[in-house]
């Protein structure tokens, strides 16, 4: 009887909704923990320790020492993911917005131009950073040819013989790679606005600068503070555009912060392999992105509650 009880009070509770959940997340949630939680508990110990990933000793915190008194080229890797997070964002986030505006209006082709303006996205990131390395070489590279074409340079440029050309060249990369999904998500946002507000607004005389502004702006706030967060954090952690393309040329100038973790855990380019040093170069980065996302979602968090 008491088993009989037991079998239906089970039966009861797998038939539930959120139990069903949980027991579909269950292989995912392992999965995340093993792989997220887990290797940030090694981190956590490797960083205190002098490894190569085979052989350990304890040096207490002196890879923080050595990473705050001698690595100047962190600091620069970390300035250059700075310069080319801002640069690029100031014109992507705005370039998704004005594109998802002009695809909300519902004009003839645009089915065809959601669905070409998408397809950067689904590149592989590593193919188009060779896309853009061939399109910027100095020697017979598409983009010197066009110019020398046009008559507007004489002779071929180096892009990557220079930092901040070199820069330039991953700002336009990292744009057209990851410009679609912020306007997919901008446009999404902007077909759940209420047609009734336009309506009322039209009748009123509003122009449609004016609607932009106080109507569509307010309303789909909520949903850009999420994607302009998603886009500074995936911005700060670029690293395979990096590698596919200039690999740090000229000189470790164009290095970003993720590149140089990763040579330094992995013994990429030439460097031996550090993984006490590179997991104290991991936590520090964590912590500066942990920082860099608290003061955005502070900055920003009115636009979460105008509408």
């Amino acid at each position: 009887m008491i088993n009989g009880k037991a079998t239906s009070k089970l039966r009861k509770s797998l038939r539930d909704s959120s139990t069903q959940a949980i027991l579909m997340l269950f292989p995912m949630l392992i999965g995340f923990v093993l792989f997220t939680y887990v290797p940030i508990l090694f981190i956590l110990r490797y960083c205190l320790y002098k490894s190569n990933g085979i052989t350990s000793s304890f040096i207490g915190f002196a890879n923080f020492s050595r990473l705050f008194s001698r690595d100047v080229a962190f600091w620069d890797a970390m300035m250059n993911t700075i310069i080319l997070s801002v640069g690029k964002l100031s014109i992507e986030i705005p370039l998704a917005l004005l594109l998802a505006v002009l695809l909300n209006k519902g004009l003839k082709g645009t089915g065809f131009f959601r669905v070409t303006l998408f397809l950067p996205a689904i590149t592989s990131t590593a193919i188009v950073g060779l896309i853009f390395s061939l399109m910027f070489a100095s020697f017979d590279g598409i983009v010197n040819n066009i110019l020398q074409s046009l008559n507007i340079i004489a002779r071929p440029i180096n892009w990557m013989g220079n930092k901040w050309t070199a820069l330039a060249m991953l700002g336009f990369a990292s744009i057209w790679n990851y410009f679609p999904i912020n306007m997919i998500f901008f446009l999404m946002a902007m077909q759940s606005v209420p047609k009734e507000l336009y309506e009322c607004a039209e009748i009123d005389g509003v122009t449609p600068v004016q609607r932009f502004f106080k109507i569509t702006l307010p309303m789909i706030a909520p949903i850009m503070q999420v994607v302009i967060l998603m886009a500074i954090v995936g911005s700060l952690k670029v690293s395979d555009l990096v590698l596919a393309s200039t690999n740090g040329a000229p000189g470790g100038k164009t290095e970003v912060i993720m590149t140089y973790v990763f040579k330094y855990f992995f013994g990429y380019s030439g460097r031996a392999i550090e993984v006490g040093y590179a997991s104290a170069m991991s936590m520090v980065t964590g912590i500066f992105l942990a920082l860099i996302s608290m003061m955005y979602m502070r900055m920003s968090r009115r636009m979460s509650s105008i509408y």
